[in-house]
């Protein structure tokens, strides 16, 4: 294969490249994979999601307890389970579904669309972004908003994690929980429509309102935007062992630790 033949000419998986590329979508379609069955397992599961003051990720903020059964829409079939995740994940699951980072390792990974840098599709056809659902991933920044909002109510129940019945106190799920809440905000903050918005349109900061706090948050976000894909990782797996230590401790199969 010479180097003025198109891959495509070659059939589906032709490449120049001598390394194993292989291993890195096969690995990120199984974590990934991974992490779907579970966050699922988890919604339906629709129990022990709770322990003492903590409140798993999954299910934060538990908009059931707030606002009581009635945020339940009528006509619900009998065999769907009202779990309180259901009534929030939507929001997380379709910001990282449309982050600019994970459309790179799902599209590589599960449509092989394309499978790797200079490895060939074969002849499949390329339309961008404007055939469905690839236009769902338009929805990315209003998902930002939503995520934002959550947020808010999500660091109020990890406040809440430090309230016990004998009045203020640190356990060991305290700081999971704060240190889980703390990767995803920083996950949502290194996002790329944020930093568009907090400066991606402005060519000249001195010539616009607020232009210096503009100006230096933008940076800020610049170099968190740096490290995306490890906030996308960490905070991804964050989420799994708070919801697992919550899980284990409400069976009884994990004492929490008091520290204070």
């Amino acid at each position: 294969m010479n180097g003025s033949t198109p891959l495509a000419a070659g059939g589906f998986g032709a490449t120049q490249r001598r390394d194993a590329w292989w291993i890195e979508p096969a690995i990120t379609a199984f974590v990934l994979g991974g992490f779907v069955v579970y966050a699922n397992w988890a919604a339906f599961r629709n129990r022990d999601f709770s322990f003492g003051p903590y409140l798993s990720p999954l299910y934060s903020p538990n908009l059931e307890h707030l606002l009581g059964p009635g945020v339940w829409p009528s006509g619900l079939p009998s065999w769907f389970p009202r779990s309180p995740a259901f009534l929030i994940m939507w929001a997380p699951a379709g910001f990282r579904l449309t982050c600019y980072y994970y459309r790179k390792a799902y599209y590589r990974s599960f449509t092989a669309h394309p499978p790797a840098c200079g490895v060939s599709e074969g002849n499949r056809g390329y339309r961008g972004e404007t055939a469905f659902p690839l236009v769902l991933q338009n929805l990315h920044r209003y998902l930002l908003y939503a995520v934002l909002l959550l947020l808010g109510f999500q660091w109020y129940d990890v406040a809440l994690g430090f309230r016990f019945e004998d009045g203020f106190g640190v356990g060991v799920g305290s700081l999971v929980i704060a240190g889980t809440m703390a990767l995803l905000t920083g996950y949502t903050l290194s996002c790329h429509s944020l930093r568009h918005l907090a400066g991606g349109k402005v060519d000249c900061f001195s010539c616009v309102r607020f232009g210096e706090a503009r100006r230096r948050l933008f940076l800020g976000l610049s170099r968190m935007n740096e490290h995306h894909m490890l906030w996308a990782w960490v905070s991804l797996f964050s989420v799994i062992f708070a919801d697992l230590y919550v899980l284990l401790c409400a069976k009884g199969i994990w004492t929490d630790l008091r520290l204070l």
